[in-house]
């Protein structure tokens, strides 16, 4: 199987599948001498864990981090960092009635067509398991970025439930179980989601990322666009069907009077009278916040029967039993932020390598 890497300086190798002994990684490409220890790794990694609420898959994994290599004495040394994830938490019994069964929405059946077997145990290699080694390695490239850069996540979206931007606010994120920064968006999806979730069904989210303090020039104008390496990050995460930069499809309704970031001068700086283009400019990045949306598509595993094909080719129905979250982009949150660091890491890495500083 091809494409486990990512990246060009900063590349990270994922390895491990849903049900297996372990997941892991290899990231090669940090600088020496970087403060690095397991707790730093630790504290993302609790943040995307199963099973923190009601609202999430109940699968009891403590995502418990082991550093193999790459660091000496608590700092990193220049060479591959190797981490181990255990899986503590299997149960393959839940997906014995569904081994010879396509589940509709999921990757059983392009991944069969493909290369011929499947591990049908939660997916094996295409299940969101594999998403803890992007956050392992997204707690590396914020090391690498320093603390100057802000990097935030946030569900803006539920259903067919929208926050207010009035009432944003970002230390909210940190007081509810659905990472909503607006309270009174928080306590109606609250509710709404205890209603998909009794009812066996599921339901999609937007997420948006919110990189501040990014220096201009991170990116190039032509393959290699900032935006277009970000897009390709935040599409590879599981359940993700769509991906936005600043106003993104919305800027098609717009005149070019609205969505031209008008420039003025203050203290002697350019400065952006706006930010439709998100913090990114013919692929480079201007110095204002980066912004970044996902959309999330439901999770495709439901206790509602639906119809579909077997492997001798018979039609039948399926039912998908176990622990699954009723709305995946919750936890996709922590997730999103990993793959906007490495994309931002790499790409400084790779500034300096051709521009200095």
């Amino acid at each position: 199987m091809s494409g486990n890497t990512f990246g060009h300086l900063f590349r990270f190798t994922t390895f491990g599948e849903s049900h297996g002994p372990a997941i892991g990684l290899v990231v090669d490409g940090v600088p020496p001498g970087l403060d690095l220890a397991e707790p730093d790794i630790q504290h993302w990694l609790d943040r995307r864990r199963p099973g923190t609420s009601r609202f999430v898959t109940q699968r009891r994994e403590p995502d418990s981090v082991e550093i193999l290599s790459g660091v000496f004495e608590g700092r990193t040394t220049g060479t591959p960092i190797g981490l181990l994830i255990r899986n503590e938490d299997q149960r393959s019994r839940d997906y014995g009635d569904i081994a010879a069964k396509f589940r509709p929405g999921h990757a059983d059946y392009t991944y069969f067509r493909k290369y011929g077997l499947r591990d049908h145990r939660g997916g094996g290699r295409s299940s969101a398991r594999e998403t803890a080694c992007r956050v392992a390695a997204g707690a590396i490239a914020r090391k690498v970025l320093g603390d100057g850069l802000v990097l935030r996540g946030a569900v803006t979206r539920i259903g067919p439930h929208r926050v207010d931007p009035a009432r944003w606010d970002w230390d909210e994120v940190d007081r509810n179980p659905l990472w909503c920064p607006d309270p009174e968006a928080a306590a109606l999806w609250e509710g709404h989601l205890d209603d998909i979730r009794k009812a066996g069904s599921s339901v999609g989210a937007v997420v948006e990322v919110v990189a501040g303090g990014v220096p201009p020039g991170l990116g190039a104008p032509v393959y290699d666009k900032l935006d277009a390496d970000l897009a390709k990050g935040l599409m590879s995460i599981n359940a993700v069907k769509g991906v936005e930069i600043g106003d993104g499809f919305a800027s098609a309704v717009l005149t070019g009077e609205e969505n031209a970031d008008e420039m003025r001068m203050r203290d002697g700086a350019p400065v952006f009278l706006s930010n439709h283009a998100g913090g990114i400019l013919g692929g480079i990045s201007s110095g204002q916040d980066i912004v970044a949306r996902i959309a999330v598509k439901p999770t495709s595993s439901i206790l509602t029967p639906r119809r579909t094909v077997d492997m001798a080719g018979g039609e039948t129905e399926i039912a998908t039993k176990g622990r699954h979250d009723p709305c995946v982009g919750i936890r996709a949150v922590p997730v999103a932020e990993a793959m906007v660091a490495c994309v931002l890491a790499d790409h400084l890495l790779r500034h300096r390598a051709q521009c200095g500083g």
